[in-house]
């Protein structure tokens, strides 16, 4: 069965985003003052021919662990979409 995997890729919060700063600037910029903080990440989506959803995010996560995401200052999130 095919499954479409999302994997969600995210600066670890003890470290500083310093791109989120740059567009948390460009924010305030343009008068959005009540936005409080920003976090830019990315968002991987995989087609994964597997035999259960679970299966699937097994795949996406060893995916994620070996090449995806940087576990030194990423951190990454899997979920199957419906």
């Amino acid at each position: 069965m095919n499954y479409s995997v999302e994997i969600k890729v995210m600066p670890l919060k003890e470290l500083l985003d310093p791109q989120g700063k740059a567009v948390m600037g460009g924010l305030q910029n343009l008068g959005l003052e009540n936005v409080e903080d920003v976090r830019v990440g990315k968002n991987i989506t995989l087609q994964i021919n597997a035999a259960s959803a679970e299966e699937a995010i097994e795949l996406a996560t060893i995916a994620s662990k070996k090449l995806l995401a940087n576990p030194v200052m990423e951190y990454f999130e899997v979920f199957v979409n419906k």
